[in-house]
């Protein structure tokens, strides 16, 4: 029998990016929260600058829960699914992966939410994938622009405004959609190498800029500035200055009173009264199970537990998962198509073993519906980046350009030895849709330390996204080659779908229309009107460019209604 504990207002599931920003809002409003968390609180000596225990061994994690239930992958039906990598890639923490993720911190194109109408408006119906299932999204880029500007404020974001109450400015993202303020901070530093790959963009007739970062760049929030000393990538900042939900919004939130933290919660079920509304959350820690009674639950994992979690949570009322008589939890799940799809070597070094991911060069020229698309067979695009931070091993890593044999010998460590510091790669992220042949599910051949069985992912082939790939990996060969580039060529692997994604979405799309989508266009289940779901889970569409700052923008939205329409959703 499970332990009954003393009812809040609202049970978080997840305390991580999404509901890391979420709890703030409620937590102001005087509501009492619960938030359980798989794994624990980290201390600034828990950030090492240590490559081999960061981006080798992955241990930079308070609970192992994600590492017992790692998704299963397969391409279609007909095949048998197997482990889908020898890791997972998101952590157990307060703050989730928001601590050691590279804190590029974007906004998605206006385009990316009406990506349906706008495509069907300027080239005709039949310029659409076969196969997608893409909708446009229930709101519009200036429904979240003031969610947008909110969260940048409250967690902090270094960059500098393309387009400023649409006054235009080439120092920024010129395609971005109108905002209302400058960035709370200017853009992380820049180097001999992020003004040798700007100029050579702008030669070329790209409008190349600095990535915004959730990075201080001065004191913001009294955390100091960025040190650049080159732990960022998969790592925590053991000063603060990456603005992780760990040292901005919880502890904002944790001032009010009104949070209380559940560490090593392992939440296994939600649970529903006959009303068909959700009445708390089953969760174990220590070996004991425990009830949490909520008026609200928000569902904050990522988005391969989220669907997973709803899939688990099976009852009368719900015999094939919650909010799911409509069979969409796990349908319109998107795997973000990202690679280096061109590497470079360059004729003298380029100085990147320090600084951050997120010091990074942008160019959005070849993303989105930027560029007139007739007659190239796909739609949207991809960004281009290319950052600082490399370490030793990543380093000892590279292609051998065919100048040498790849293996363990003396020309190969003389090659290393000389070029380790010459070479870089453009980073090529793409607008992924949702497709038909792509969705989570449930593998019962697979079970996780409880017994539960693993998500499983199905990814078939994209040729929209792969023919846009190889198309902007065209353009980041002609920015290396300006850039001095002497060898450029594609690396092993280059342009294939992920199997186990950084930046997964979909699986609880949000739409007005319940029989093709699982959650409305505020966040809550059309199923179940006091369950929110916050993540990427919700979206319809990947941006060509990292999700964060979308999903955290969607976060504070779901909260504010639950907050402003307390009585109405709550009961």
């Amino acid at each position: 029998m499970a332990i009954n504990l003393r009812p809040v207002d609202v049970a978080l599931i997840g305390l991580g990016a999404a509901n890391g920003v979420a709890v703030l809002p409620l937590a102001r409003a005087g509501l009492r929260i619960a938030a359980l968390e798989a794994g624990a609180w980290m201390k600034p000596g828990d950030f090492k600058p240590d490559e081999i225990r960061n981006n080798v061994r992955h241990q930079v994690t308070t609970g192992r829960k994600v590492a017992g239930e790692i998704p299963t992958f397969r391409t279609s039906p007909d095949e048998i699914a197997r482990p889908a990598a020898q890791y997972h890639n998101m952590m157990n923490a307060v703050g989730g992966t928001s601590i050691h993720y590279y804190a590029n911190h974007w906004r998605f194109s206006p385009w990316d939410f009406r990506a349906r109408s706008e495509t069907i408006r300027r080239y005709g119906a039949g310029a659409l994938p076969a196969g997608t299932t893409l909708e446009d999204w229930p709101l519009t880029y200036e429904d979240l622009e003031p969610f947008y500007d909110i969260t940048e404020y409250e967690i902090g974001v270094s960059g500098k405004a393309g387009n400023l109450k649409g006054a235009i400015d080439p120092a920024g993202n010129v395609f971005e959609g109108p905002r209302q303020r400058e960035y709370p901070m200017p853009p992380l530093r820049s180097t001999d190498f992020t003004e040798l790959v700007t100029a050579a963009a702008r030669s070329v007739g790209f409008h190349a800029h600095m990535s915004p970062a959730a990075i201080n760049t001065r004191e913001y929030g009294g955390r100091p500035g960025c040190v650049y000393h080159g732990y960022c990538d998969t790592g925590g900042c053991h000063i603060g200055a990456k603005n992780s939900t760990a040292v901005s919004t919880i502890p904002a939130a944790m001032k009010t009173k009104n949070l209380t933290i559940f560490e090593y919660a392992h939440v296994t079920r939600i649970v529903t009264d006959a009303h068909d509304r959700a009445s708390g959350v089953l969760y174990i820690r220590d070996g004991k199970e425990y009830f949490q009674p909520a008026k609200a639950v928000l569902l904050g994992s990522y988005a391969y537990e989220n669907s997973r979690l709803l899939l688990l949570s099976k009852s009368k009322a719900f015999p094939t998962g919650l909010a799911n008589r409509h069979g969409q939890v796990g349908r319109h799940f998107i795997t973000h198509w990202a690679s280096r799809d061109r590497v470079a070597l360059f004729p003298r070094d380029l100085n990147l073993w320090y600084g951050a991911m997120g010091q990074a060069i942008m160019v959005n020229d070849w993303a989105d519906d930027n560029f007139d698309h007739a007659g190239l067979g796909f739609i949207g695009g991809a960004g281009m980046q290319v950052s600082h931070e490399i370490h030793p091993i990543a380093a000892a890593s590279m292609p051998t350009f065919g100048k040498t044999p790849r293996t363990w010998g003396s020309a190969w460590k003389h090659f290393v030895h000389e070029n380790a510091s010459r070479w870089t790669g453009v980073f090529i992220q793409c607008n992924t849709l949702p497709y038909e042949n792509t969705w989570l599910d449930l593998d019962f051949e697979v079970k996780d330390p409880l017994g539960d069985p693993v998500c499983r992912i199905t990814s078939g082939p994209k040729d929209n996204e792969r023919r846009a790939a190889a198309f902007v990996a065209a353009k980041a060969e002609a920015w290396l080659r300006a850039a001095g580039a002497i060898e450029v060529i594609t690396p092993p692997g280059a342009g294939a779908p992920p199997k186990l994604s950084n930046h997964a979405a979909g699986g609880t799309r949000m739409g007005d229309n319940p029989e093709t989508n699982v959650v409305d266009r505020w966040g809550f289940a059309h199923e179940v009107p006091n369950l929110g779901i916050v993540g990427a889970s919700v979206m319809g569409t990947h941006g060509a460019r990292n999700p964060t700052g979308t999903v955290q923008a969607l976060a504070w939205r779901t909260a504010d209604r639950l907050v402003k329409n307390w009585k109405s959703i709550a009961g």
